[in-house]
């Protein structure tokens, strides 16, 4: 029998409201199957089993908020028998069994906050929630914003409250995702990476016009919604480079560097009005150049409408980070936690170049590999960034099973 606890979904979480139930005790489960929704400051989060078995016994409610690591369920493998659930009534103490009690007045006791339960086909926001459990405001009498979600200023009209400048900052047209509540959480993950990663930059610049030329090409006999972004072979690109550094990809935990036995690489997506999410591609170096286009159209998709996965959330093993076209030349990342680096590549724009001794005009990135001290030094991460360049300036290579 198996704990199924509730998963650490970010460097900076710390707790999340369980939202619903999607499978009922009895229920056969598979791994990767989704069992339950939980929020969080990044939002509504679809969490997945990661065995197959059957849901044998469910021990939070709904509404409840619960700490990371508490037990949420047990899940029973195939074949082994159900689990005993009798629960022995107190007996009562002999003083109390003899003795009436005499009519008191009860004191009050603090009590932990109630949260109201979800509404269906409604989200509200963790801070909406608990504005509401202050105030004693039925939910079922709130009005959705246009999104289709209740936040804080909906409570606050209703209560009558003005809204703080904070609070009344735009809510993102991302379901279930609150500004202020993400701007939060990304503010306690920096501030992390920055008070217990000792960081090494080093940057290369990397002149990307055969690949940019490769991929008009090939983009030139597709149909304009098949076509390639340069964001998909740059992801196989690093991806394939990890894969080949296996010491840089990884966590570090409990004073040690843990290698990882998969690349999965968290993509930082902008979410409008709130700031970034860094779900992860699973298997990334595994995926050809279209299929990372697929999932990285669907991951974006996902990332701002809602509908993200535990594992996209929890199992990152190294980050990248894509400024994208019209931007700035380069950035200087910040590693997400635990993880030990991160792969940050300012825009595409053409420069002058020297090419066997004449300047001529070449599209050129500058990327940018960030290293955890602890784990690795800037020799290696120099030594990924040539082993990375080497495969971008080669791109019809990267269609290969691997390299």
């Amino acid at each position: 029998m198996s704990e199924f606890r509730m998963p650490s979904l970010g460097a900076d979480m710390e707790s999340g409201r369980l939202v619903e139930w999607l499978k009922s005790p009895g229920t056969e489960v598979e791994r990767g199957d989704i069992i339950a929704v939980v929020d969080t400051q990044k939002g509504a989060i679809e969490i997945e089993v990661f065995e197959d078995g059957v849901l044998e016994e469910i021990l939070a409610e709904p509404g409840e908020e619960i700490p990371v690591g508490r037990t949420l369920a047990y899940i029973r493998a195939p074949g082994e028998p159900g689990r005993e659930r009798r629960v022995a009534e107190k007996p009562k103490p002999e003083s109390e069994a003899k003795t009436p009690r005499t009519p008191a007045t009860a004191k009050p006791t603090p009590s932990a906050t109630v949260y109201p339960p979800s509404i269906p086909g409604v989200h509200m926001t963790p801070a909406a929630r608990r504005l509401t459990a202050e105030h004693q405001v039925d939910p079922s009498t709130l009005k959705a914003g246009p999104d289709g979600v209740i936040g804080l200023s909906e409570v606050q009209a209703a209560i009558g409250a003005a809204p703080t400048p904070l609070e009344a900052r735009p809510k993102s047209k991302a379901r279930g995702i609150d500004p202020g509540e993400m701007r939060r959480a990304i503010a306690a993950a920096m501030m992390r990476a920055n008070r217990e990663i000792p960081h090494y930059y080093v940057t290369l610049t990397i002149d990307m016009t055969r690949m940019m030329n490769w991929l008009a090409a090939r983009n030139a006999e597709r149909a304009i919604e098949d076509r390639l972004l340069y964001a998909a072979p740059l992801l196989r690109a690093v991806a394939l480079s990890f894969a080949k550094f296996p010491d840089l990809n990884g966590t570090f935990e409990n004073g040690a560097f843990v290698p990882a036995d998969r690349v999965n690489i968290g993509m930082a997506i902008a979410v409008r009005g709130c700031g970034l999410i860094t779900p992860a591609i699973l298997d990334a170096d595994r995926h050809d150049i279209d299929t990372l286009m697929t999932k990285l159209n669907d991951l974006v998709k996902r990332a701002r409408g809602g509908g993200l996965r535990s594992s996209e959330l929890s199992m990152g093993t190294a980050t990248l980070t894509n400024l994208g076209d019209r931007t700035a030349d380069g950035l200087m990342p910040i590693i997400f936690p635990p993880q030990v680096a991160i792969v940050g590549c300012g825009q595409i724009s053409e420069r002058p170049w020297v090419v066997e001794g004449e300047v001529v005009a070449r599209q050129l990135m500058e990327i940018t590999f960030a290293g955890d001290h602890r784990a690795s030094d800037g020799r290696r991460g120099a030594q990924f960034l040539s082993h990375l360049a080497s495969l971008l300036g080669k791109p019809e290579g990267l269609d290969g099973a691997g390299i």
